[in-house]
């Protein structure tokens, strides 16, 4: 299994108290648990908790008061200004939202890449759906979703015409499944001849590629998405607060 696959403990250590933030469980204004406490708790060592809490004040989440401890601020305001990523978009937006033609739809043998974001040994099959999208009569990105085929079966990913629903959506309605978080990788690279052919790029144009690795809040592999966004026609921005 790639370690990069899975979020590191003090990101998933981050992740769950987000989530209580926004539950309700740590209401604004109210006490963090201790140190020691998030250590008995969540079963780490204490470098993970303190890596853990310096992002949660670093992103807004909480803030620490000498003497008193760490008070919870709920969640920051800039949250809603990001964008959607290339792959979280893909997962969340109705394919019938975007132009776009299903170019491959069915069981492939994955990638060695793709087998480790799936947790798949090397050389096994998993179901591929594979969108070209386009804007303006030019395509724009190649989006690529592999499944794996158990998750696959009794569900719309076969058919050729767009989806109403958004990926998380339609398994979660099929399958009962819950996305809970996507690691997410930027790579640039050439692109292959067929690459280059399909999205129309020019000779000696690179490419930004989007992996990311759909996980359950128990960290089991759901999907696996790549994009493929030729450099020249796109720019990736975020939005974070400086502490």
């Amino acid at each position: 299994m790639s370690l990069e696959s899975v979020p590191p403990k003090y990101a998933q250590l981050v992740q769950a108290l987000q989530r209580r933030i926004e539950s309700g469980d740590y209401p604004p204004g109210s006490m963090l648990p201790s140190e020691n406490q998030l250590i008995n708790e969540f079963g780490v060592s204490r470098p993970t908790v303190v890596a853990a809490l310096r992002v949660l004040r670093e992103q807004g989440w909480v803030e620490s008061q000498q003497g008193k401890g760490r008070f919870v601020r709920g969640r920051p305001a800039v949250t809603g200004a990001e964008q959607p990523r290339p792959g979280q978009a893909y997962l969340t937006a109705p394919e019938a939202a975007s132009p776009g033609e299903v170019v491959q739809a069915g069981a492939v043998t994955v990638p060695n890449r793709i087998a480790a974001l799936l947790d798949l040994p090397s050389k096994n099959k998993a179901f591929l759906r594979r969108r070209l999208i386009g804007k303006d009569g030019e395509p724009t990105e190649v989006v690529s979703v592999w499944v794996p085929l158990d998750l696959a079966e009794g569900t719309a990913l076969t058919q050729s015409e767009p989806l109403d629903q958004g990926l998380r959506e339609h398994l979660h309605s099929r399958k009962g499944v819950r996305f809970d978080h996507v690691v997410e990788q930027i790579v640039a690279r050439m692109p292959a001849a067929e690459e280059a052919k399909q999205l129309g790029m020019p000779k000696g144009a690179p490419l930004l590629v989007v992996y990311g690795a759909v996980r359950d809040a128990a960290g089991k592999a759901l999907a696996a998405v790549e994009v493929l966004l030729p450099a020249d026609r796109h720019e990736l921005q975020d939005v974070y607060p400086i502490g």
